[in-house]
C-alpha cells in the first residue's frame, strides 16, 4: 500500500503543475472572437476581438491569449451595451430583477425618473411599500432605493433622477397652494440630498399636477442646485401640442438661467393641429446650442404614446389627489365644468382628447381590465348597446368605474415628425417603457409594445430596412450619447479599461416582434448581453445571472 502511494505522489505533483500552468496561461474572463466591433463612438465598424477580465474590458482588435470562455460571434455586431435614457422600471425591477424584456433588446442600463421617482419618501409622501422576494420593505432615500434594488439582484444596472413631482409632494402635499419661500427651500435641500446620494438630475412631468403647478421661476431655482453637482435637467414639457414651441422654449430658458443640461424627454408633436412642424422645434433647440445652452432630446420609435384616460381631465379637477377628483366627476355642477375644459380645452394645458381630435378610435385602452386591447369607440359603443348616447358623459361613467385610471395609448403624432427628430445628432434613444416579461406576474396588463421592442426595432426598422439612420450612428444614439448625458464615464463605449457592458447581435436578423394588440413577444436577434463582464443572454437566452449595480452619478 505504501509503495502504491509513493509511486502515486509524483502523479499528483505533475497533475497540480499542469493545472496551474494552465491557469497561468489564462488571461481573460471572457473573448469575444472575429466579431465586428462598433464601438459607439459612431466610428465605421472593424473586425477584432474583444477580452474582458473583472467586468472591464481590457483588450480590443487582434488578441492572443486564451479565456476561461471564448465566444465565436463571426458576422455578428459588436457594441457597446444599450443605455435606456427613460425607463419606468422602477419597481417592476424589484418584482422581477431578470428584466427580461429590456435584457432582450440588449439594454444593460436602465435610466429611471420622471415626475415621480423612488425617492425622497418623507414629509407629506408616505413610503411606498414594495413586495421583493415575498418581502415587504420600505426606503425613505434615493440611497435606500439603491440599497434595496441592489441587493435583490437585478440583471441590468441603473441609474435615476429625483422626480420634481416627488420632492414638491414631500412638501405641499396633494395640495395646488402655491410654495413659500421657505416651502421652495425645503425642495431644494431634498434635490440637493438626492445630488449628493446619487441622482443623475432632476425629472419633470409638466403636463399634469403636481409639475404642472411648478412655475418655470421655482424649475430653476431647482435646476441652480443639479448644476453644482453637473446633473441633468430632463422634462417632459408642459405640453407637447398647440403649445409645444413655447414649452420648448421654457425648457431651453431654464437651462440658459440655470447652467443645468436640459434633456427633453420623448420629444414628439402630440396634436394633429401642429404636424409637421418639427423642423421648427429643431431650429430652437439647435439655435440653444449654438448660444452656449447644452439641450438634447430622447426618442422612442412609436407613433403612439403611452398614457391615461385620466389625463384628459383638466388639471385643476385633479387637485387633492384622485378621491377629490372622482367626487367632482359625481357632482352635476363640477362635471359641466370639467365637460367645457375637455372640450374645448384651457389655455397652457395639453389636452389628449383634443390632441387626437376628439376621435376615440385613437385611444387603446391597456388596464388590467376587461377593456384591455380594445379602442375606447368599441368600448363607448358596447356600452351604450350601439344607441345614440352622450360619449363624453359615459367617458366620465367610465372613469369613475375604473377609480380614476385607465392606461391607455393615444395614436397622437406622425412619422415624418418622428423620423426628423430621431436624425437629428442630439437625439439618443429612451423606451418609456418598462421591464416586463412574456409570463409570470410581469405580464400585466395590455402594454405599449415599446416595452418590448423599441431598441431591436431602431435597428431592424430605422437602420436595415429605412435607412433612416446609419448602423454607427444608431449604436452611437443608444450608448455614448447617452452616457454622456448622464455623466457615465465608464459606459457607453468599447475601450480598455471601460465597464464589460456589451451588446451583441444580428444586423441582418434583429427586429421587434411585439404590436400594440400583441404587445407580450421578445424581440429577436439580440444574441449575446454581458452586464459588469458577466453574460446574462446566452444565444438568446436569459442566464438568470444578476450583475446589475447602482449607478451613482459622482459630479
Amino acid at each position: 500500500m505504501r509503495r502504491a502511494l509513493v509511486f502515486a505522489l509524483p502523479c499528483l505533483l505533475t497533475a497540480t503543475f499542469i493545472l496551474s500552468a494552465q491557469e497561468k496561461d489564462i488571461a481573460y474572463d471572457l473573448l469575444l472572437r472575429h466579431g465586428k466591433i462598433v464601438d459607439g463612438a459612431g466610428n465605421p465598424w472593424f473586425h477584432g476581438d474583444l477580452a474582458i477580465r473583472d467586468g472591464k474590458i481590457v483588450a480590443l482588435g487582434k488578441i492572443t491569449g486564451k479565456a476561461k470562455r471564448e465566444i465565436d460571434v463571426r458576422g455578428l455586431i459588436v457594441a457597446p451595451g444599450f443605455i435606456d435614457m427613460h425607463s419606468h422600471s422602477d419597481f417592476t425591477l424589484l418584482e422581477d430583477g431578470l428584466a427580461q424584456s429590456k435584457i432582450r433588446q440588449g439594454v444593460t442600463t436602465e435610466v429611471l425618473g420622471e415626475g415621480s421617482s423612488v425617492a425622497p419618501y418623507v414629509g407629506k409622501l408616505t413610503p411606498r411599500a414594495a413586495k421583493v422576494q415575498g418581502k415587504t420593505v420600505r426606503w425613505t432615500t434615493l440611497s435606500g432605493y439603491f440599497e434595496v434594488v441592489e441587493r435583490a439582484g437585478i440583471s441590468t444596472n441603473v441609474t435615476t433622477f429625483v422626480g420634481l413631482g416627488q420632492v414638491w409632494e414631500c412638501v405641499m402635499g396633494k395640495s395646488h397652494a402655491r410654495p413659500t419661500k421657505a416651502q421652495l427651500e425645503e425642495m431644494k435641500a431634498l434635490v440637493e440630498q438626492a445630488m449628493k446620494e446619487g441622482a443623475a438630475g432632476l425629472s419633470s412631468m409638466l403636463m399634469m399636477p403636481p409639475g404642472s403647478l411648478a412655475t418655470t421661476d421655482d424649475i430653476v431655482e431647482l435646476c441652480k442646485v443639479v448644476a453644482k453637482y453637473g446633473g441633468t435637467y430632463a422634462s417632459h414639457i408642459r405640453t407637447e401640442g398647440v403649445g409645444v414651441l413655447e414649452a420648448i422654449q421654457e425648457a431651453i430658458e431654464i437651462g440658459r438661467r440655470s447652467g443645468v443640461t436640459v434633456e427633453i424627454i420623448h420629444i414628439k408633436i402630440a396634436d394633429q393641429q401642429f404636424w409637421g412642424r418639427m423642423n421648427l422645434i429643431i431650429q430652437k433647440i439647435d439655435d440653444a446650442r449654438k448660444d452656449g445652452v447644452n439641450v438634447g432630446a430622447n426618442i422612442y420609435p412609436y407613433t403612439r404614446g403611452h398614457n391615461n384616460l385620466a389625463s384628459i381631465i383638466p388639471p385643476w379637477a385633479h387637485e387633492g389627489g384622485t378621491a377629490k377628483m372622482l367626487a367632482r366627476l359625481k357632482d352635476p355642477a363640477e362635471r359641466a365644468k370639467i365637460r367645457k375644459d375637455v372640450e374645448h380645452g384651457v389655455p397652457g394645458w395639453y389636452n389628449h382628447y383634443t390632441a387626437v381630435g376628439g376621435d376615440w378610435s385613437r385611444m387603446l385602452v391597456s388596464a388590467n381590465t376587461g377593456y384591455k386591447g380594445l379602442t375606447m369607440d368599441r368600448i363607448l359603443a358596447a356600452r351604450t348597446k350601439g344607441k345614440k348616447a352622450d360619449l363624453v358623459e359615459e367617458f366620465f361613467d367610465l372613469l369613475v368605474e375604473e377609480g380614476g385610471s385607465v392606461p391607455t395609448v393615444f395614436d397622437h403624432h406622425t412619422e415624418k415628425d418622428m423620423n426628423l427628430a430621431m436624425q437629428q445628432p442630439w437625439c439618443s434613444i429612451g423606451s418609456d417603457g418598462l421591464a416586463l416579461a412574456t409570463e409570470g406576474p410581469l405580464r400585466r396588463g395590455h402594454p405599449h409594445p415599446r416595452s418590448f421592442g423599441t431598441f431591436p426595432r431602431i435597428l431592424g426598422v430605422y437602420v436595415r430596412e429605412r435607412g433612416i439612420l446609419k448602423l454607427e450612428d444608431a449604436v452611437r444614439r443608444m450608448t455614448s450619447l447617452t452616457a454622456t448625458k448622464l455623466g457615465l464615464r465608464d459606459r457607453g463605449i468599447l475601450r480598455p479599461g471601460m465597464a464589460a457592458d456589451v451588446t451583441v447581435f444580428d444586423a441582418e436578423r434583429v427586429i421587434d416582434r411585439a404590436t400594440y394588440t400583441e404587445p407580450f413577444r421578445y424581440s429577436e436577434g439580440i444574441e449575446y448581453v454581458i452586464v459588469n463582464g458577466q453574460v446574462v443572454l446566452d444565444r438568446g437566452k436569459h442566464t438568470g445571472a444578476r450583475p446589475g449595480r447602482a449607478l451613482r452619478r459622482v459630479g
